[in-house]
């Protein structure tokens, strides 16, 4: 188990910085596309279901602040909690994480565009009855996203989100809707 999470973390750090490299040598002029490039914020809501050595479901929110680097690419930091898992008698669980994120986009000529995502970063499991724990964290996205204008868009997903902590680690699946308001 060791050796895929070392292969799956040096593959997520190379697929990132080769994301910085094809942002660098986008060309802005070369987009034909009538998309919005910039600054973004996102609010996600939705329902988690835990899978670990007990499994439970709840709610999950998020948001967060990226940045549309061309029509293929974009990248986001974002912090999202979901919780009040049932993980033993009498004992909850919450889990909350910081992510930096790339994802990118199937660009087309309709008003729905469907993306792929990955992201790494630091997560929190706090709980009652049970000791806290923080680790290392990844995810892995697919959704829609469906322009409601120039400017706002619905986004509907998948995330598998797993925590690195000591002992089991805290596995989500995660189904999520949530508006992205473009400057």
């Amino acid at each position: 188990m060791k050796a895929f999470r070392t292969t799956f973390f040096v593959a997520a750090v190379l697929a990132g910085t080769t994301g910085i490299a094809l942002a660098a040598d986008y060309d802005a002029q070369a987009d034909t596309g009538g998309d919005a490039f910039g600054l973004y914020l996102r609010a996600d809501a939705g329902w988690s279901f835990l899978d670990w050595t007990e499994n439970d479901n709840g709610p999950v929110f998020g948001g967060g602040i990226g940045y549309q680097l061309n029509g293929y690419l974009r990248t986001d930091v974002r912090a999202d909690w979901a919780g009040n898992y049932d993980v033993a008698p009498g004992a909850e669980m919450s889990i909350t994480t910081v992510t930096g994120n790339m994802y990118f986009d199937w660009d087309n000529d309709t008003a729905f565009t469907p993306y792929v995502g990955a992201g790494l970063g630091w997560g929190w499991a706090n709980g009652s009855g049970i000791p806290d724990d923080n680790g290392f964290t990844y995810n892995l996205m697919a959704g829609v996203a469906m322009d409601i204008n120039d400017n706002m868009a619905i986004d509907v997903g998948y995330r598998m989100r797993e925590v690195m902590i000591d002992g089991a680690n805290p596995l989500e699946h995660q189904v999520m809707a949530g508006l992205r308001f473009s400057f």
